[in-house]
């Protein structure tokens, strides 16, 4: 009762609530994909783990429009931000627009590629790109201006209703394909809108912004696209390339393998919410920024260290309670893959720092190993433990070589401190 009364006189801090938050977002997702995993089984869930994959490489895509968006977010105010806001808006929908019909005129070439049941998924899941693009821009003005309880409630709301959604109409309906999984994705969209500022979207013609502005934005967005897509690259492409080169029931196997391992970049990903805007924050304040990296660096480290050590431990235990017996045959590689995807969440965190300070070359260093780790896997595929040691090859080499630019910009920094 002690311990109950000092948590609740403690009061959190938005920051503190929003990583709660996140954490719940985060658990809420991995019960969906395992009851999906345990529900479906092998050859069904790698159905289900291209469209969530799809669902992984939409949001890295929105995410330049968050990105974008939360970082000036900060630096505009007044009716710059209104102006900037607005047009935002109507970009990230016309590009939502256009990715959308694309996914749905070519959803029957999407089928044979990825060996999947149906087209009928990829058709539903490309009605509801453009709104989560409008979902991503709301979400990167709540995160610029540090509303993180606005925030919270749009990702909470997204990961509530596709679990209820999906999981009531398999089990009240006892329909199990991936259309059902399709329709409670893009459901789930509606929901995580909320709450949503009406007015900041609005059909009438915006101000344009200034030059120096325009260009800020348009550097910015380049930048970010560019390491989004290194971060699709890295992220999704190993569970579509084994989806291609592997039978169904091999590709549901790694599915469920890579969602377990993944757990160290997911939770990796709330630290790098909360960096952008700070970083941005205190550069505009003329401080410095590396505590803030070394901070969250730190965090992430320890948090790999105890996933890792946990999956080389307990890896058949792991696998039992998870996913069931069907899967056990992963358990070796469990830790493996923890290890490749503890590099890659360590590095994104330098990787991210950078991009804030606009500094380009990480993002471009991200952008050559994560081309190598898919040549690695196209090239090398001849088991599922062959694919997770070409990722932990790339992912290793990647951390290392962001760790040595790091050193070469304090030192460059030091030596021109030391000039004036």
């Amino acid at each position: 009762m002690q311990l109950l009364s000092v948590i609740k006189s403690r009061k959190l801090t938005p920051e503190q609530l929003f990583m709660v938050s996140v954490l719940a977002v985060n658990g809420g997702n991995y019960l969906y994909n395992l009851i999906l995993g345990r529900v479906l089984g092998p050859t069904q869930f790698a159905d289900a783990a291209v469209l969530i994959t799809f669902l992984l490489v939409l949001s890295f895509m929105a995410m330049t429009f968050q990105l974008v968006t939360a970082k000036f977010s900060v630096l505009f105010e007044n009716a710059v931000f209104t102006n900037f806001i607005a047009k935002v808006y109507k970009q990230a929908f016309t590009v939502g627009v256009i990715l959308g019909l694309l996914i749905i005129a070519f959803s029957s070439q999407l089928k044979a590629l990825f060996n999947t049941s149906s087209s009928t998924m990829f058709v539903i899941f490309g009605c509801g790109v453009p709104l989560y693009f409008l979902m991503s821009v709301n979400r990167g003005a709540f995160q610029g201006k540090k509303a993180y309880k606005s925030l919270s409630i749009t990702y909470q709301g997204e990961m509530l209703s596709r679990l209820i959604i999906t999981l009531g109409l398999i089990f009240l309906f006892n329909i199990q394909s991936s259309a059902v999984i399709a329709i409670g994705i893009v459901l789930s969209f509606v929901f995580g809108m909320f709450p949503f500022k009406m007015k900041d979207l609005t059909l009438k013609k915006t101000k344009p912004l200034s030059l120096d502005y325009s260009k800020q934005i348009k550097n910015f967005f380049l930048l970010t696209a560019f390491y989004e897509l290194t971060q699709i690259i890295i992220n999704n492409s190993d569970i579509l390339l084994v989806k291609h080169y592997f039978e169904s029931y091999e590709a549901g196997l790694y599915a469920s393998l890579a969602l377990i391992g993944r757990i160290v970049y997911f939770i990796a990903w709330m630290f790098v919410m909360l960096l952008l805007p700070a970083v941005v924050e205190l550069k505009k304040e003329g401080k410095e920024t590396a505590s803030v990296l070394f901070k969250y660096v730190g965090y992430i480290a320890v948090i790999s260290i105890v996933i890792v050590l946990t999956c080389l431990s307990f890896p058949e235990l792991i696998i039992k309670i998870l996913f069931g017996e069907q899967y056990i045959a992963m358990a070796p590689l469990l830790w493996k893959y923890a290890i490749a995807t503890s590099m890659f969440a360590i590095s994104n965190i330098f990787a991210y720092y950078y991009l804030s300070l606009d500094k380009y070359v990480p993002v471009i260093i991200s952008g050559v190993f994560g081309m190598l780790q898919m040549l690695l896997v196209i090239f090398f595929h001849e088991s599922l433990e062959q694919v997770v040691h070409m990722q932990i090859i790339a992912m290793t080499l990647l951390l290392i070589i962001q760790l040595v630019f790091f050193k070469l910009e304090i030192r460059t920094q030091k030596n021109a401190l030391s000039k004036d």
